[in-house]
């Protein structure tokens, strides 16, 4: 069975303890990087990353992008998003239809 965490700024991801997922703060991009290595090591199926750190380990998530698991998803966090994770969404979902089914039709 997986486990489920959370990794980025302590104000960001506190809320995900509350309902059982494990939260790992970290202040910087080393941090969070060992933080993801390690949870992949212990089995982690699913890793919330808040964007604010996924700017700094770009490289550490595309690793894990091309593997199974951990599934690594970016959230916004506490100062609000920068649009990585809609970006990621939007291209998963262009790959797999065709089309991006969510693009602007005002455009």
């Amino acid at each position: 069975m997986y486990k489920i965490g959370a990794v980025g700024d302590k104000d960001s991801i506190l809320a995900f303890k509350s309902i059982g997922i494990d939260v790992y703060p970290v202040v910087d991009g080393d941090q969070a990087r060992d933080v993801i290595d390690d949870l992949a090591d212990r089995q982690y199926g699913l890793i919330f990353v808040t964007e604010h750190i996924a700017q700094y380990i770009e490289e550490t998530i595309q690793r894990y992008k091309r593997k199974l698991t951990p599934a690594i998803i970016l959230i916004p966090s506490n100062q609000g998003t920068l649009g990585i994770g809609m970006n990621d969404i939007n291209k998963n979902v262009e790959k797999a239809v065709g089309s991006n089914i969510f693009a602007n039709s005002d455009k």
